[in-house]
């Protein structure tokens, strides 16, 4: 359907921010900014790695909800940084996320949250939601992952190439011949964690080109303008190699499987008919299973172009549950 443009709120700054200490050497950003004593609501960027953005403010009526914006462990302003080589990034995984986000409620003295994720984000809103359903009052997700390994390969082991060819056989040919056949994450993986810092340039950028195709309807060549700044593109491209390699961890369907826990959840789940990344069916299937989310399709969307008017659509309609 077709959804009547939305403008976002105006920009915003913080009124409150810092880094919460979370264990394992960690230190998380944080702000709050909008009303001190409005509806909370709490973001979950995607990525993962990309880090919060000053846009997910203005995604709330700033005098009805109390935004709560974090960057998730080593992007954005959180440290340490995964762009520094010598950045652990063993005690990055799904399960870390969910207990720092918890952490940030209690440590912000919040009971209850709305929860909105994008891409990754929502995957890992689903998660979090899942395992602390006492806690949230609402979610809105978009763009949406479920975490199912299916997806994973869809976007990153050649699902989606179907699409971008000339993109994903650029991804491809960087590699030496002996491995472009092979799993294309390995082969990313160890050359984003070589001691050469030549290698690992060089691999950041073929990643961050492919990273770009696929996001905007129509799509887009060359690389995104976030990828310009070259801590923020080097983190991104380890962290999200470390989730995909992996699976985010998660055991295969299992957040589709666990959506009972949401039953007295409210959700509305936007999607946008073009996005590559996350397709329609994702969203669609989880709705199947969560009898309270709403599916709202904007017709002339892709995965980040055109969707926001209809996500905050969607928080003015829960503005009112305050």
């Amino acid at each position: 359907m077709k959804h009547p443009m939305t403008e976002l709120h105006p920009a915003i700054e913080p009124y409150a921010h810092g880094f919460l200490a979370v264990g394992d050497g960690q230190q998380i950003y944080w702000e709050v900014c909008g009303n001190p004593v409005g509806k909370p609501a709490v973001v979950v960027h995607g990525g993962p790695g990309s880090g919060c953005s000053p846009r997910f403010r203005r995604l709330f009526d700033p005098a009805v909800y109390r935004i709560v914006l974090f960057d998730q462990r080593n992007c954005g302003r959180s440290r340490p940084h995964a762009s520094e080589y010598a950045t652990d990034l063993s005690t990055n995984t799904t399960a870390h996320l969910i207990a720092d986000i918890e952490q940030l409620r209690v440590s912000l003295g919040i009971d209850r949250w709305l929860v909105l994720g994008g891409s990754w984000g929502s995957t890992l809103a689903l998660a979090y939601a899942e395992q602390h359903p006492q806690h949230v009052t609402e979610m809105i997700l978009f763009g949406v992952t479920t975490g199912r390994h299916s997806e994973f390969d869809w976007l990153f082991r050649g699902g989606v190439a179907l699409f971008f060819p000339g993109q994903w056989d650029a991804l491809r040919l960087a590699l030496p011949a002996d491995e472009r056949d092979g799993d294309i994450i390995a082969a990313y993986s160890r050359r984003l964690n070589d001691p050469d810092p030549l290698v690992r340039q060089r691999a950041t950028l073929d990643w961050c080109l492919w990273e770009s195709a696929t996001p905007a309807w129509p799509p887009t060549t060359g690389l995104a303008e976030m990828f310009n700044d070259a801590p923020f593109a080097a983190a991104f491209a380890r962290i999200v190699v470390h989730y995909v390699q992996h699976y985010a961890w998660l055991e295969d369907g299992v957040l589709m499987r666990n959506a009972d826990v949401l039953s007295a959840i409210p959700g509305i789940l936007v999607n946008g008919r073009f996005d590559f990344q996350a397709p329609i069916g994702n969203a669609w299937e989880l709705r199947r299973v969560w009898p309270h989310a709403e599916l709202l399709i904007v017709d002339e969307a892709g995965h980040s172009s055109g969707i926001f008017p209809a996500v905050v659509q969607a928080t003015e309609r829960f503005a009112s549950a305050h």
